[in-house]
């Protein structure tokens, strides 16, 4: 019965088939004229919908995809599959198939405009191979709570600037593989605290000064669509907000009147708003169903407010090139390739960020005996991504006590062929080099092998997740306690930080270099190998502060996580948000 279930919403979902250059074509279904104004041929193409067809085309159903819109075989139009998330194709029902791609804030380390776009491009290709036509990313928020939950998948850090600059090649990277970027999470969804009842209350000049550019920067590269978010704003929910969507989006950041659509974060609709500037409900039609329906016969709400949001989406589907796609692809095939594994690696390495160095790194691989990899971090418990909708299951995962005895297994091959290898539990020997392991859980072990090692690499890690703020900017797990029994005790100390945004380090002035990568994806231990051992510059730059205290900004209750049960958070900051509160 699934099996056919299945099969029967493949079916549904095929797109249209046929030669869309064709003159036989093109007279019956005249908006497939390539040589067309997507704009001009979207509204040739609304001219011959009909109601139905059209509220089809504002509401989701159930598929095999996070969001479905259904393809419409009279007319031609490809379905929609929407699919999670800002750093890659999550697929939990098929595990391993796509690329675990470093985090949106972890590309956005390197300050790099090319980047951005390999990463976007990369992410673009594998969401075709999958048969989606919608990313639903990349993730766009300013980090104004250090603690936020999703700080790791929003490629802004804490500067309008750096995401005005670098969501726009990221855009363009995925929209460049036939694919629809999505804008998220439009607007002020910055904490996970009561996310769906916390109203941000800020004022009209720090939404346009701190909050809006990221958004901004999509409708300038030509972003497709953009998501809703969870939260209120100044007590209006943001996929009812008149004010943030129609007003602000819609008009004041988009003069060039471009035409791009608005969908509902899941789940985040609260009544029929389709006149108040949200055009798709997701994920499914509970308000943009028979609601809509009646508003529309009752003549409370205008056909023509539907077709302006039948346009919306048109519009950007023609521009990317979805009619013409007739994508083959679909959800179950593996996209996974050697070249994105290479091109992951690539990227994480450039993201790594250099807090210190007394003049330890880069490593010399040829000089170095034995190296000591400290902490669950380094092998035994490896974090490399988030959870969530941003989160992906990784196909496999290098570990750093790994990356770096390849890194050894290479200069010996390069310099006398086949080495010798002696593997055991706790380390491995290539020649006369060796890397020992201590998960750090036994302090007088850690501190036994600290201090008979060349080099000691302590690597700590945290995680985060959607729906929850992190309870700490501190190291957990007594992973602060390793670091200071390994920097006492070593000759030579080195801390390799995974972490999901701001952390404490108070711990730096015992180490001799401090480098953070962030959430870095799969490829993890073989990036900081390169890294480590001098074959990457580590010349990510920090996108958001690492404060010296927790609250070290002074946030009052009132401001986060809000008052009345964090029902109401007030940005009294105003423009002062993150360096800039150092600053004045």
């Amino acid at each position: 019965l699934l099996l056919l279930l299945l099969l029967s919403v493949t079916c549904l979902q095929t797109v249209f088939a046929g030669d869309s250059g064709s003159g036989q074509e093109q007279a019956s279904h005249p908006w497939m004229d390539v040589s067309m104004d997507p704009e001009k041929r979207a509204k040739t193409l609304l001219t011959h919908m009909s109601l139905d067809e059209k509220l089809m085309m504002v509401r989701g159903v159930v598929g095999p995809y996070v969001g479905n819109v259904f393809a419409n075989e009279r007319l031609g139009i490809p379905a929609l599959n929407l699919n999670d998330g800002p750093e890659g194709f999550r697929d939990d029902m098929h595990p391993g198939t796509t690329t675990c791609w470093p985090s949106g804030l972890t590309v956005a380390a390197t300050w790099d405009r090319h980047v951005m776009f390999a990463w976007g491009q990369g992410m673009g290709k594998e969401f075709y191979g999958k048969g989606a036509n919608v990313q639903l990313g990349p993730g766009l928020c300013i980090a104004r709570v250090p603690k936020n939950g999703r700080n790791f998948e929003y490629a802004s850090g804490e500067d309008p600037f750096l995401g005005y600059t670098l969501v726009q090649p990221a855009v363009q990277g995925i929209q460049s593989m036939g694919v629809i970027a999505n804008a998220k999470h439009y607007v002020q969804n910055n904490q996970e605290t009561n996310r769906g009842g916390v109203s941000a209350n800020v004022d009209e000049r720090t939404q346009f000064e701190i909050y809006y550019p990221p958004f901004q920067g999509a409708i300038d590269a030509g972003v497709g669509s953009f998501m809703c978010s969870y939260n209120k704003i100044r007590n209006t929910y943001s996929c009812e907000n008149n004010q943030t969507l129609n007003t602000d989006l819609k008009v004041r950041m988009n003069p060039d009147n471009k035409r791009f659509w608005v969908m509902s974060d899941w789940g985040a609709t609260h009544s029929t708003s389709i006149q108040q500037g949200l055009d798709q409900e997701m994920p499914v039609g509970v308000f943009f169903g028979k609601p809509l329906e009646n508003m529309l016969k009752n003549n409370s709400v205008s056909v023509d407010v539907l077709d302006n949001s039948v346009l919306n989406i048109l519009t950007p589907m023609f521009r990317i090139g979805l009619f013409e796609s007739n994508n083959p692809n679909s959800i179950y095939q593996n996209v996974t390739s050697v070249q994105h594994n290479q091109l992951a690696r690539n990227l994480s390495a450039k993201s790594h960020v250099l807090l210190k160095n007394d003049g330890v790194l880069p490593l010399n691989v040829s000089q170095i005996k034995t190296i000591g990899v400290f902490g669950r971090q380094g092998r035994d418990f490896v974090i490399s991504h988030g959870w969530g909708s941003g989160g992906v299951l990784c196909p496999y995962q290098i570990t750093p006590f790994d990356g770096i005895v390849s890194k050894f297994k290479e200069n010996m091959n390069a310099s006398q062929g086949d080495p010798v290898v002696l593997e055991e539990s706790n380390h491995t020997c290539i020649g006369q080099q060796c890397v020992y392991y201590e998960n750090g859980m036994n302090l007088q072990r850690a501190q036994a092998l600290a201090e008979t090692v060349d080099v000691a690499l302590v690597f700590v890690g945290e995680t985060a997740t959607e729906g929850i703020d992190r309870k700490t900017l501190e190291l957990t797990a007594h992973q602060g306690e390793l670091i200071g029994v390994v920097a006492a005790a070593a000759r030579k100390s080195v801390v390799v930080a995974t972490v999901p945004g701001a952390i404490l380090t108070n711990w730096k002035k015992d180490v001799n270099a401090v480098l953070v990568n962030f959430l870095p994806g799969q490829e993890i231990g073989n990036a900081a190998a390169d890294v480590l051992f001098g074959d990457v510059n580590p010349s990510g730059r920090l996108p958001l502060t690492f404060p010296n205290v927790e609250n070290e900004i002074g946030f009052t209750e009132r401001q986060y996580p809000g008052l009345d049960d964090a029902s109401e958070a007030y940005y009294d900051e105003q423009l002062l948000v993150g360096y800039r509160w150092y600053d004045a």
